[in-house]
């Protein structure tokens, strides 16, 4: 079996044999070089730059996170008002104690205290904290699966 004969092109052939050629190959080898470090700087840039992005990502993240905390905390500040006028309207009630009463004899002993504003009942406590743990788990098992 015999493969059909192809022509050298006429560029390929000239610069092997050319002197002039080997005049310019020092000159071509010295702009391949700096082709190649060209090359190597571009891609140290590739990577730093996909570094950054990365950095830039998490701290998106961590802004997010952020301003999630900051609406939290916007709206307990915003609650403190109606908790602070809560308890000012309870101890005004016992600041003026009715007249008609008898005063007593010992006053320093009996110290008037506000009256209570919520009551939280605590015979149910185990049984939530253990359902709130139970929700935990599960969308902690769900965000991570395993």
């Amino acid at each position: 079996m015999s493969f059909p004969t192809r022509s050298i092109p006429s560029h390929v052939r000239a610069g092997s044999t050319s002197t002039s050629s080997t005049a310019q190959s020092p000159a071509l080898l010295a702009r391949i070089e700096e082709k190649k470090a060209e090359l190597e700087h571009l891609k140290e840039l590739r990577d730093l730059s996909a570094a950054v992005a990365m950095q830039m990502e998490n701290l998106a993240d961590k802004l997010s996170t952020l301003s999630d905390g900051t609406e939290a905390i916007a709206t307990v500040v915003g609650n403190w008002h109606n908790v602070l006028r809560a308890i000012n309207m309870a101890s005004s009630k016992l600041a003026s104690p009715p007249t008609d009463a008898p005063a007593p004899e010992d006053s320093e002993s009996t110290v008037a205290l506000p009256q209570t504003l919520v009551r939280i009942p605590t015979e149910h406590a185990p049984t939530l904290q253990a359902q709130a743990e139970a929700v935990e788990n599960a969308a902690a098992a769900s965000d991570n699966p395993a």
